[in-house]
């Protein structure tokens, strides 16, 4: 499966598993949202992601992936530290000028 650059880099970062966000793959106003919570910018990307990290030590393997809206949307086996591991959840990146502009995760 082929992805756009900086979502290559977001799940290799995911998958390495460490507490590096990898924010040169986002845009310095990037927008982040996850389980109802907005993160805006490189410092609140980096402390999500490390909270995250700490919280459910999980890594995502991209399945499946799709154009929808302006939107690339990836379908992600997701396994870690949480009820219901592994699971399936969807990733919609909208991406400008070559970088993450806005990620949201859900079901």
């Amino acid at each position: 499966m082929k992805l756009p650059a900086p979502l290559e880099a977001y799940f290799a970062a995911d998958k390495a598993g460490g507490d590096a966000a990898p924010l040169s793959a986002f845009a310095p106003d990037g927008v982040v949202t996850d389980e109802g919570r907005t993160h805006v910018g490189h410092d609140a990307i980096a402390a999500w992601w490390r909270a995250a990290k700490a919280q459910y030590g999980h890594a995502a393997e991209p399945r499946e992936v799709a154009e929808e809206a302006g939107l690339t949307v990836v379908r992600a086996q997701v396994t870690g530290r949480f009820p219901g591991s592994p699971a399936m959840l969807t990733f919609a990146f909208r991406i400008a000028g070559g970088k993450i502009a806005a990620l949201r995760i859900g079901a």
